[in-house]
């Protein structure tokens, strides 16, 4: 089974979740890159412009993907969550991309608001099989508790 690990990590919490799957698992990784990023990693104008671009449902541009979504069996999507759902870099990602039959793994990591993020997922991939799941609080800050959660959930994964 071909497997990808597809995700957009702003301050890097994302990406650690998505090397840790990367090391459990003989994947593919895509980082998705914002050709011009307006948002600021840090600070309050992160969370306006953040918030700003999924309130206005916007798709950023992204660096081109040299991905063929067709060789993959599975695909891991990981996020940040932002006001309550995924970044705008994976709903460009998603809006570019056809998805379907694949089986699908979830990633997402926030500072303790999860809201809807791995339903809206799910519901803008529809006719795929979701196999798995996660959300990680703070992975950064967390170091010691993410590691064991993350570590506990690949355990649980057969693909």
């Amino acid at each position: 089974m071909k497997v990808a690990v597809i995700y957009y990590s702003l301050e890097g919490n994302t990406k650690k979740v998505a090397m840790k799957i990367l090391d459990k698992l003989n994947a593919d990784i895509y980082e998705l890159k914002e050709v011009k990023s307006v948002i600021p990693k840090t600070g309050f104008l992160k969370y306006v412009w953040g918030g700003k671009q999924v309130v206005m449902k916007e798709k950023p541009d992204l660096e081109e993907l040299n991905i063929n979504i067709d060789e993959y069996d599975c695909i891991f999507i990981g996020t940040p969550v932002w006001a309550s759902t995924y970044s705008p870099a994976i709903r460009s990602f998603l809006s570019k991309y056809t998805i379907k039959g694949k089986k699908i793994g979830i990633f997402c990591s926030h500072s303790g608001g999860l809201g809807n993020t791995i339903q809206n997922i799910k519901d803008d991939l529809p006719g795929n099989d979701f196999i798995t799941e996660i959300d990680i609080v703070d992975p950064l800050k967390n170091d010691i508790e993410s590691n064991e959660k993350i570590d506990k959930w690949l355990q649980t994964i057969n693909i």
